[in-house]
This record gives C-alpha cells, sequence and structure tokens, in this order.
C-alpha cells in the first residue's frame, strides 16, 4: 500500500490526528504513586500485610487516594475488611478499620470483570492534603474473619496530585 499526501489538507489533517492523540494520551490523572503488589497463591493471611511507602513534597497540594482490589469472581463476600494504618514522618501514627465494597447488594460486582478476574478502584480519601512533609507509609492488613482470602489477587495503591492547591 502506498500513500501520497496529493493535497495539501492531507498533510494538516494528519498532523491534526497527530497533536489529537498525543493530547488525549497525557490527559490521564497525575499519579505521583502507583504500585501494585501481587498476593501469592496460598491467600492474603492476617500475617501478611501489605506496605506502600511515599513522599509528599507540597503540603499545600490537594490529592486523592485510589486502592485498587483484584479479585476473582469466586469471592464469596460483598465486602472487604481491612485495617489501614497511616505512619506520618514524624512517626504518629493511624489505625482505622474500613470495608470495602467489593459488590452491591444483589451481589452484582461493582468493578471491572474480565473472565473470573475482576478489579475495583476504590476511593479511599478523595481532596485530602497532608500536614507533613516526608515519607508516608500505609500498612494495610486483611480484617475478615477467615485467615487466608485465597480470592483477593493485589492492591494497588495510588497517590493522585489533583492539580489544585488549598
Amino acid at each position: 500500500m502506498h500513500f501520497a499526501f496529493s493535497r495539501p489538507r492531507d498533510g494538516v489533517l494528519i498532523a491534526l490526528l497527530t497533536t489529537s492523540l498525543i493530547s488525549f494520551s497525557s490527559c490521564g490523572p497525575n499519579l505521583i504513586f502507583d504500585v501494585k503488589k501481587d498476593i501469592s497463591e496460598s491467600g492474603w493471611a492476617y500475617a501478611d500485610p501489605f506496605s506502600f511507602s511515599f513522599t509528599i513534597e507540597d503540603t499545600a497540594k490537594i490529592y486523592n487516594l485510589w486502592l485498587e482490589v483484584g479479585h476473582t469472581q469466586s469471592y464469596a463476600n460483598q465486602n472487604l475488611y481491612t485495617r489501614i494504618q497511616t505512619v506520618f514522618p514524624d512517626g504518629n501514627e493511624l489505625s482505622e478499620v474500613v470495608s470495602l465494597e467489593l459488590a452491591d447488594k444483589s451481589g452484582q460486582w461493582l468493578g471491572r470483570c474480565s473472565g473470573q478476574d475482576c478489579a475495583l478502584k476504590v476511593p479511599l480519601q478523595m481532596g485530602t492534603y497532608f500536614n507533613q512533609v516526608g515519607q508516608y507509609t500505609l500498612e494495610m492488613e486483611q480484617y475478615m474473619r477467615r485467615d487466608s482470602l485465597k480470592e483477593v489477587r493485589n492492591l494497588r495503591f495510588m497517590v493522585e496530585d489533583t492539580g489544585t492547591k488549598r
């Protein structure tokens, strides 16, 4: 196949399409931290917390905190209870039990599913800011009634810079 631009506007059209593609590809969220951790085939046990450490350099910025949970369709619960502990740069800690709703009341998965695997991006905290510059650590442990969750496959934690300041 041979491409020839016989009319000047063909070149303009190609330039416009190329510029549009570049613009659209750069319009995603501004993630300053994005780490995915896989869970072993033996399952997510009480004794296996996950840690995510990230650095905040600007306390005036507004952030969104996201958690993506990967699980199989054979996960038997509507939610996933977790205990999330935040360790601040000054060493202070804050711990909270959080219920992550993976399915609606009728049992339909809330995330996207492909084959047997599902993934749900859950907003942990939206429009938040950090009071201290430095390294933060988010430690997450499963807090369900059974010790090994074989149907939970991975966790992905993201910190998004919203582009706004307080």
